[in-house]
């Protein structure tokens, strides 16, 4: 598994003009070429009525399955720029439609590159990109004897606590980012002098936004 990855929040959708042409900008997180395929046609079915229906998608770990349609477009303007913006803002499992409705003025081979770039922009920041970043399901059992100092520990290492159980012992279950499990662990021993019980789970991947989006430098 990644230490981390970023993709987008979920759905998103805006709009900018460019020299009387409307682009609309849709993403998507999807987790299958099939889930990708199956938003593009939604996308072409509600507008139909539109010159393009432009889009390109980015699924996998190592992003092994990637796709472009110029859907009518010259060659190389539109897809490709939408699918290059998904992989420079480093989305995973991202899928990007960008729709036009012609406004009478061409635009030009590197115009509309431009113009899709934008159109992939605002989609994504429609959406929001947030970073999976992997944590390890951790809990630590100890008695009451010892949980104010480990409570205090964790409050003072801003530790992420999912929920605390309160029975004969006191047992907190944590996110720790991977990487820095073992040092956790260790310290909590140590803390405890050996009296804390330690389990680890499986690991999962926790959200962390980010803010900014990057587009066409050029």
């Amino acid at each position: 598994m990644l230490q981390q990855y970023k993709t987008v929040a979920g759905y998103g959708e805006d709009e900018i003009v460019i020299e009387r042409s409307r682009f609309i900008g849709y993403a998507q997180r999807v987790t299958s070429e099939e889930e990708a395929m199956a938003f593009i046609a939604m996308i072409k079915k509600k507008h139909w009525d539109a010159t393009h229906n432009c889009s390109a998608f980015v699924i996998g770990e190592h992003d092994q399955i990637q796709r472009s349609s110029d859907d009518g477009e010259p060659s190389g303007t539109a897809g490709k720029p939408i699918l290059e913006c998904i992989k420079k803002n480093g989305c995973k499992d991202t899928v990007v439609v960008v729709t036009r409705y012609f406004g009478g003025i061409k635009l030009g081979a590197g115009g509309l590159v431009r113009a899709y770039t934008a159109g992939t922009v605002v989609a994504l920041k429609a959406a929001g990109i947030v970073i999976h970043q992997l944590h390890h399901n951790i809990s630590v059992s100890v008695d009451y004897h010892w949980w104010g100092k480990v409570e205090n520990e964790l409050r003072i290492g801003q530790h992420r606590v999912k929920q605390t159980d309160y029975t004969d012992r006191v047992t907190v279950h944590l996110l720790i980012p991977d990487g820095e499990e073992e040092a956790f662990v260790s310290h909590m021993i140590d803390l405890t002098h050996g009296q804390a019980q330690i389990v680890r789970k499986e690991k999962e991947y926790v959200e962390v936004p980010v803010e900014a989006v990057q587009g066409d430098e050029n």
